[in-house]
């Protein structure tokens, strides 16, 4: 990487993907997506990205201000998916890109070197291309059979992940299926976070929820440090 690019890199929000919300508003039971928002944070999650497939441009629009609002005194990075346009227009933190969305270097050229960038891979071959220039992060997934993305394909395991890994220096986020119950694996096999949807957007308390997948991941963390003392 380039001195340019180590500097613009510099500027970018602070990324943590530690616990990583990914919104579905049909999982919310009704509730206010900023109030779940709101919950989930104060039970420890660290990144947010706006996922919303049924809502149309305007309503997006209003969806990321209202939840950048809510995100930006506390330091957490607001993050839309796909829509690059509502990512600018809301002054998001970033995007995310998937397989079939827009390749990185031409978001990355929309968004400017400032926002945070991440990318969903679909196949272990698709870390080889990726370029650390472009990307803040990759998320690779399923890691284990979910209900939430039915075109997802088959779980990648821990072994999937561990491939992944070993391809790429960026972080790296173990998406799909990710419950507190098998979170450690995840990261025993070198994910340095997990996105959830249903685990947060569908519990009944979104604090607690958040709180106790937060204390797993950290208590693993911890057990893995011990481990290689």
């Amino acid at each position: 990487m380039s001195r340019t690019h180590a500097r613009e890199r510099s500027l970018r929000p602070s990324l943590d993907p530690t616990l990583y919300l990914v919104t579905d508003p049909q999982q919310g039971g009704g509730r206010r997506l900023d109030e779940i928002v709101a919950a989930a944070v104060q039970g420890g999650v660290t990144l947010v990205q706006l996922r919303d497939k049924q809502a149309e441009g305007r309503a997006l629009l209003e969806q990321a201000r209202a939840l950048k609002a809510l995100l930006d005194p506390l330091g957490v990075p607001l993050l839309i998916n796909d829509r690059i346009d509502i990512a600018l227009a809301a002054g998001a933190a970033g995007c995310h890109v998937g397989q079939t969305d827009l390749p990185a270097a031409e978001a990355r050229a929309l968004l400017g070197p400032n926002a945070i960038l991440g990318t969903s891979l679909d196949a272990v071959e698709q870390a080889r291309a990726v370029d650390p220039g472009d990307l803040d992060y990759v998320a690779y997934g399923p890691f284990a059979a979910t209900a939430t993305k039915a075109d997802a394909g088959p779980p990648i395991g821990a072994a999937g992940l561990a491939a992944v890994r070993a391809l790429t220096a960026l972080p790296l986020v173990a998406i799909g299926g990710v419950h507190a119950g098998n979170l450690g694996h995840a990261i025993a096999a070198g994910a340095d976070g997990i996105a959830v949807v249903s685990a947060i957007m569908a519990a009944a308390d979104p604090t607690e929820a958040s709180r106790h997948l937060r204390s797993t991941i950290e208590a693993t963390r911890q057990q893995r440090q011990g481990a290689g003392s």
